[in-house]
């Protein structure tokens, strides 16, 4: 398992010991790896509703294009070279 040294304010170390205190977590270490899992679970669904809109507006750009040939009705337009 990877380690990170980071420097939390006051005020999330509090948050933190509050929390364990209160029975949350078993410890510091669960509590951060825990909440910091959540954020980054958090992250990725935003980013795949992103792509999955990207996606849709794709497809529907492609389903909106007509091909000339597969138009019904004739014209009386001659093709000219």
């Amino acid at each position: 398992m990877a380690q990170i040294e980071v420097d939390l304010p006051d005020r999330i170390t509090g948050e933190l010991n509050r929390l364990v205190e209160s029975g949350e977590f078993l410890n510091r270490e669960r509590a951060v790896e825990d909440l910091l899992q959540r954020g980054v679970s958090a992250y990725d669904i935003e980013e795949e509703a992103t792509e999955e809109m990207d996606s849709d507006l794709f497809t529907q750009t492609v389903e909106d294009q007509q091909d000339p040939a597969m138009q019904e009705g004739g014209s009386d337009d001659e093709p000219t070279f």
